[in-house]
C-alpha cells in the first residue's frame, strides 16, 4: 500500500512538470510558460492568442489535476479513517463479548454454589429426621421394656452417632 502511494504521488509530480495539451490535432507540452512541439521550444513562434489559449488550457488541466489529487488524498484519509473505526468498533465487540462470558461465567457459579447449598440443607433435614426416628424407636423400645443391656448402648452409640452427623451437617450449613 505505501509503495502504490509512493508511485501515485511520484506519477502525479512528474506530469505537473511538463502539461501536455491538445489543440488543432497537435499535442503541446507546457513547462513553465513554455510551450514544445516535439520537444522544440515554440513559444516565440506562437501567436499571442494561440499561446494563451494553450496555456490556458494547461493551467486548466494542471488544476484538474490538483483536485485530482486531493479527492485521493480526502479517500485515502476516509479510507483511514475507516479502517481505525472498524477496529475500534471490533475491539468494543471483543470487550462485550468477553464481559458476556465473564457474567456468563458468574451466573453459573451462583447456580452450582445454590445447588450446593439446597444439597447441604437437605442433608441436614435427612439427618435430622434419621436421628429424630432413632430416639422414637429406642423410646418406644425402652418403654415396652424390649431392650436388653447390649441393645441398649447399641442405640445409645447409634443415637450419638446420628447426633454427630447433624451437627457436622450443621457447621457445612
Amino acid at each position: 500500500m505505501k509503495y502504490y502511494i509512493l508511485l501515485l504521488f511520484l506519477g502525479f509530480s512528474l506530469s505537473t512538470l511538463a502539461q501536455k495539451v491538445e489543440k488543432n490535432g497537435k499535442t503541446y507540452e507546457v513547462k513553465n510558460e513554455k510551450v514544445c512541439l516535439d520537444g522544440e521550444d515554440i513559444t516565440t513562434t506562437l501567436s499571442a492568442e494561440e499561446k494563451s489559449l494553450i496555456l490556458e488550457d494547461a493551467a486548466a488541466i494542471s488544476e484538474k489535476m490538483k483536485l485530482e489529487k486531493k479527492a485521493q488524498k480526502a479517500k485515502e484519509k476516509a479510507e483511514k479513517r475507516n479502517a481505525q473505526e472498524a477496529k475500534k468498533i471490533e475491539k468494543e465487540r471483543k470487550k462485550a463479548a468477553k464481559e458476556v462470558k465473564k457474567v456468563e461465567k458468574a451466573r453459573k457459579k451462583a447456580e452450582k454454589a445454590l445447588k450446593k447449598q439446597e444439597k447441604l440443607k437437605k442433608n441436614y433435614r435427612k439427618a435430622q429426621d434419621n436421628l429424630a426416628k432413632a430416639e422414637k424407636k429406642y423410646k418406644k423400645l425402652k418403654k415396652k421394656g424390649k431392650l436388653s443391656p447390649v441393645d441398649e448402648t447399641k442405640w445409645l452409640e447409634k443415637i450419638e452417632k446420628l447426633t454427630e452427623k447433624v451437627a457436622k451437617a450443621k457447621r457445612k450449613l
